[in-house]
């Protein structure tokens, strides 16, 4: 028996005929959008795990058996053991108890079990939809892609950690902006897809006159698309640096607009990803003219011809984006507490949702560029 398929409804605007005939695997649709739901739920919780110092509590990777947690006392007394090898003990938690390194086990712990249900979660049902025809032509690479990039996602985690276990307590700032980086890119396509099948092929043609409103929020949108990736990979670079602890105030850095210090590293172009001063300040950079960006976005699309649920992402760009650099002011002047800093990681999400939405809303018509 196959997955039940819902016609098609036309786009806004739209006649039907052709349209009408469409049908959309809502079922694959939604599933992907859950798993998609889960690698968000995973970067809170990666986030929270970063914040809390937990991340380096596990030394080894053992994607089978690392399932189970400590069932015992000597299962406990045995990861101790292990922990007290790692630098983060011998530099930093030279006085840790068995005690407080339960405390700072559970979230990495957490944090890995995800990782794998995630896994299992997005290839049952793939092998499930695959068996019963439920997956439309051409998309059974696109998730078969999806699949290998989770796998490549948790060998890049663990690349994260082990750099943090050779020779200092921290893990490695590059690595960590390229897991978080991969994170995202793996969550907008998931949504991207699970929108292909929800909302189906894009209008044969454009209401007229709206054409030119169309293609300026399609250009404006992965302007501010791309701007809020590179943001996050910044912000990526002020975590790991810890860089969020220093020059604590808005909008200046120390009284100064442009602060002292922002190529003292040499070779040059060490400074935008070592230096903690040009680190934080090109994250504010970045951070106002992605808002000027997604401001523009919203502008734009007042004119697009979106009607009912299409509609949303477009009105809630502005208050999104404008939430989210709120939240980052905040959690800088602050001194990083962690609930605002997760709330800041999670709206970056929330702005990806919202553009990638948008840019699905505005595609272009088929022929058109």
């Amino acid at each position: 028996m196959r997955t039940a398929l819902l016609p098609a409804r036309g786009p806004a605007g739209a006649g039907a005929g052709a349209d009408a005939d469409r049908t959309r695997p809502r079922a694959v649709a939604l599933w992907l959008l859950a798993c998609a739901a889960l690698v968000a739920l995973m970067v809170g919780l990666g986030g929270l795990t970063r914040l809390t110092e937990s991340g380096l509590s596990i030394v080894d990777w053992r994607p089978i058996t690392g399932i189970l947690p400590p069932l015992g006392e000597a299962d406990w007394q045995a990861l101790f053991a292990r922990y007290q090898q790692s630098p983060e003990f011998r530099l930093v938690n030279t006085d840790m108890t068995l005690d407080g390194f339960k405390g700072i086990f559970w979230l990495e712990y957490l944090h890995r079990l995800l990782g794998r249900l995630i896994g299992l979660a997005f290839l049952g049902p793939l092998v499930w939809f695959w068996v019963r025809g439920a997956i439309p032509a051409g998309y059974h690479g696109r998730l078969v892609a999806l699949f290998g990039l989770g796998g490549l996602q948790g060998v890049l985690g663990w690349l994260m950690v082990q750099s943090g276990l050779v020779d200092r307590p921290d893990v490695s700032h590059l690595r960590l902006a390229a897991h978080l980086g991969l994170a995202v890119v793996i969550y907008g396509a998931l949504l991207w897809v699970a929108l292909d099948l929800w909302r189906g092929p894009p209008p044969a043609t454009h209401p007229p006159g709206r054409a030119p409103a169309i293609t300026a929020t399609r250009r404006l949108a992965r302007l501010a698309l791309a701007l809020t990736a590179v943001t996050v990979l910044a912000g990526a670079l002020v975590a790991g640096l810890k860089a969020g602890l220093s020059f604590n105030t808005f909008p200046r850095m120390a009284g100064q607009w442009v602060p002292d210090g922002l190529g003292h590293l040499a070779p040059w172009w060490r400074n935008p990803i070592d230096n903690v001063i040009t680190v934080q300040w090109q994250h504010r950079l970045l951070a106002l003219l992605t808002l000027a960006a997604v401001l523009a976005t919203a502008w734009a699309g007042r004119r697009v011809p979106a009607a009912g649920a299409d509609r949303w992402p477009l009105r809630l760009l502005t208050p999104a984006a404008l939430l989210q650099v709120g939240l980052g002011i905040a959690t800088l002047l602050l001194l990083v507490p962690i609930p605002l800093a997760v709330a800041h990681q999670a709206g970056a999400l929330v702005l990806v949702t919202l553009l990638v939405w948008t840019l699905h809303v505005v595609r272009p018509a088929p022929g058109r560029a």
